[in-house]
């Protein structure tokens, strides 16, 4: 009896230890699995492009871009390498987002831009894996971009946009990202051969990629990332804003030379043509300032509006002075610096807005 409870006590300590080994050796084996969120190497190299379909829009005053985006990146696991022959075939394919989530048990870099305001939609999604281990992911995305803009020489301006990429949650040590050069000769052909790139009002300059590290901290100290950042250079094209804001401008400023063409004597009439200058001017400053960020500095835009603001506040002031001159009874006087300013406006007006094209075109 006491033989037969040893027999059962032993079968069964034996089932436990070996339920304990098979969990073991498969913790082991899922440790070094594929399908582990670990890379393959330290660090993996992983060659990324971005290849730029479409700029969808831009809004100054939000200082953003809305652009749609196809990120292609590449890299090397060993352990997704399979026999061609076995499989029939030299790749795998896994495409959508079902076949990716469900099926695909390999690591990946989660790329994220960094600058990207919201969550951006990924529209398409595919991995390729090949016998020997190269995996290549692909996804379109559209996203919406924070950027700086520098809008000092307004409406002349040059805007340089930029898209920041990670690997998130791998450090540099983990994951080093590189160029692919293919990919950017490939965007910067298509830009340069298809105007859907091209938005209204812009025209596209340059296409760059650079890989670089940055620094992040989420907690305790900083961490360095590696990342890989997209340029896009576009001109302002002015014409739209010269003809509807700056040439109407310069045109009513000019008629204000009127004022010197009236008699000295009608005060009236000089100031009520200034004064509708000077209302319009800040009509002018209303409409512009609904369509720009909130700036901390002065635009080649700003610049103008207030110069014309100034002249046509000095033609106010030369009225007065020699209206009150001749009817002191210095009348010739009244004239004489009545002429000189008739001459001088003109010139005046045109020397300020060639400095101010000068200075914020080419000094600011």
């Amino acid at each position: 009896m006491a033989q037969h409870f040893l027999t059962r006590l032993y079968i069964h300590y034996l089932f436990i230890a070996l339920c304990f080994t098979a969990m073991m050796s498969v913790n082991v084996a899922q440790a070094t699995d594929a399908g582990m969120p670990n890379p393959p190497g330290s660090p993996t190299e992983v060659k990324l492009g971005v290849f730029l379909a479409d700029i969808i829009d831009m809004d100054e005053v939000e200082e953003a871009f809305q652009a749609e985006l196809i990120l292609i990146a590449e890299w090397k696991d060993p352990r997704l390498a399979f026999d061609a022959e076995a499989e029939g075939s030299n790749y795998k394919l896994f495409q959508g987002e079902f076949q990716f989530n469900e099926l695909f048990s390999g690591w990946w870099p989660q790329l994220l831009i960094v600058n990207e305001i919201g969550s951006g939609d990924i529209n398409a999604l595919r991995i390729t894996v090949w016998s020997d281990g190269t995996v290549r992911y692909k996804d379109q995305r559209n996203v919406t971009l924070e950027t700086p803009m520098a809008l000092q020489s307004f409406p002349f301006d040059v805007q340089t946009l930029h898209a920041a990429i990670i690997s998130f949650g791998d450090y540099s040590d983990q994951v080093k990202l590189v160029v692919d050069e293919n990919v950017l000769g490939a965007t910067e052909e298509y830009a340069q051969g298809n105007q859907k790139v091209n938005i209204a009002q812009w025209d596209l300059i340059n296409l760059d990629l650079k890989a670089g590290v940055s620094d992040f901290r989420y907690y305790g100290t900083k961490k360095e990332f590696s990342e890989v950042t997209m340029t896009i250079t576009l001109e302002r094209k002015p014409s739209n804003m010269l003809w509807k804001i700056m040439f109407p401008l310069i045109l009513l400023v000019s008629l204000m030379w009127a004022v010197f063409w009236m008699d000295i004597e009608n005060l009236a009439d000089r100031l009520n043509v200034a004064f509708i200058g000077i209302l319009t001017i800040v009509a002018y400053q209303f409409l512009l300032d609904g369509n720009m960020p909130r700036i901390s500095y002065f635009t080649f835009t700003d610049a103008v509006l207030l110069y014309s603001f100034v002249i046509m506040c000095l033609c106010i002031y030369e009225s007065l002075f020699v209206n009150s001159l001749w009817k002191r009874g210095q009348r010739e006087k009244a004239a004489r610096i009545d002429r000189a300013v008739h001459w001088a406006f003109p010139v005046a007006y045109i020397v300020g807005l060639v400095i101010n094209y000068f200075y914020f075109l080419y000094i600011a």
